[in-house]
Parts: C-alpha cells; structure tokens; sequence
C-alpha cells in the first residue's frame, strides 16, 4: 500500500505556511537543541494535541502521548519502561521546570477500566495490564469521594491524573527535584467539544476552569 495521499498533502500545505513561519526557530532548534522547560504527559487520542491545545511553537514543549495520559510508579525492574524513560530525560536531561498531567472528556481507556470486562479493549494483551494503572486511583475515590457531583466517566478521568502526579513522585529524582523548588508538577482537563481546560488546585485536588483573559492581563 502507499504512504496515505493526504499525508503528503498535508506535509506540502506544512512546508509551505508552518515551516516557514518557524524557519529561523528550526534552524536554531537544528543547530543547538531542545530545551523545553515544560513536559506534558497526554493520552494518545487523536483529538486531543497538546501543541495545539496550547498553541504553542516547536521546541516548547516535550510530549509525551500514552492511553489515558497515566504514569506508573517508579520501578527498578527489568523491562521497557517508556513513559518513565522519557520522564527520566525530561527532568534529568532537559532539566524541564514543569510537568503536566493533562487528560481529557470521554477518555477511552478510562471508559475501558470502568467497563471493565464489558469495554472490548480492556482484556487486551497490552491496553488491559495498562489500565490497571487507574486502580489505585479508584480505590482512593471511593474512599475519598472529592468529586461527588461530577459524572463518574469525569470523576475517573480526575482521579487519573491525581494518580499520575502521585506516581511522579515516587521516582527518586522527581521527588528530589520537587523538594528542591526546582520542579512543579501541575494536573489538567481539557473538555474536546467545548474546548474548555481545566486546571488542579494543588491544595484542594479540584478542577477548576482556567480564565485565559485574566491570565492574559496579570501576565
């Protein structure tokens, strides 16, 4: 089969307008290398793009894209550690400064834990163990409920990404990083029809939608 035709199309239309609007920015990026200062952990799903999300130019932000936007607990274990091999450069190579949760509405592979058996991906040779990750993110919800009002797909998909910044710090260098004021770690929504973001409040664990005109102005 041929590489897909709109591909190409796309790459031409790329080449054309967005290349060259970051010509100079490649150029230097090319020559000197990344240094991104924000790292976004993102589900993989194709309607959420976190470059777009927060329009941003290349060499801003260092993604990493996997099922639910999860991050597993440190482990020194043989194996092929990916996310954790790419959290490991981000903060130790990259030296980022902040690192992002950020889920999304209707996720896929929350839907596919809370369904359980019944989510035909959720036995899955690979989408099933992954997902197992979010178990101890539901067992912390119904034992401490701080979403009451939310729908359970949502409350799920917040206690996720509460999950995933708890899992960051067992990782040695992260938590070090931390303590020494030179890492901050942050949790965040995005609603994909609305186009609404929401951010955690470190303190209270809750979601709350950003106000980008007001951050416009204080900024």
């Amino acid at each position: 089969m041929t590489f897909p035709a709109h591909l190409l199309e796309g790459y031409g239309r790329y080449l054309n307008k967005g290349f060259v609007r970051y010509k100079e920015t490649h150029e230097r990026l090319a020559v000197y290398g990344q240094t991104p200062d924000v790292m976004v952990i993102s589900c993989c799903d194709s309607r959420v793009t976190p470059e777009g999300i927060f329009n941003v130019g290349p060499g801003e932000l260092f993604v990493v894209r996997n099922v639910a936007n999860l991050v597993p607990p440190y482990e020194d274990t043989e194996g092929q550690h990916g996310t954790s091999a790419a959290i490991e450069f981000a903060v130790n190579g990259l030296k980022v400064k902040h690192i992002v949760i950020m889920g999304h509405g209707q996720c896929g592979g929350v839907k596919a834990f809370r369904e359980n058996a019944n989510a035909p991906m959720a036995t899955g040779q690979f989408i099933g163990r992954w997902i197992k990750l979010l178990e101890p993110a539901a067992i912390a919800m119904a034992c401490m409920p701080v979403d009451k009002a939310d729908d359970p797909q949502l409350a799920m998909e917040y206690a996720g990404i509460r999950q995933s910044l708890k899992n960051l710090m067992t990782f040695p260098f992260i938590e070090a990083a931390v303590s020494a004021g030179s890492l901050s770690l942050h949790g965040s929504w995005f609603d994909i029809g609305s186009g609404e973001l929401r951010v955690m409040d470190a303190e209270t664990q809750r979601f709350s939608t950003t106000a980008p005109e007001a951050l416009a102005t204080a900024g």
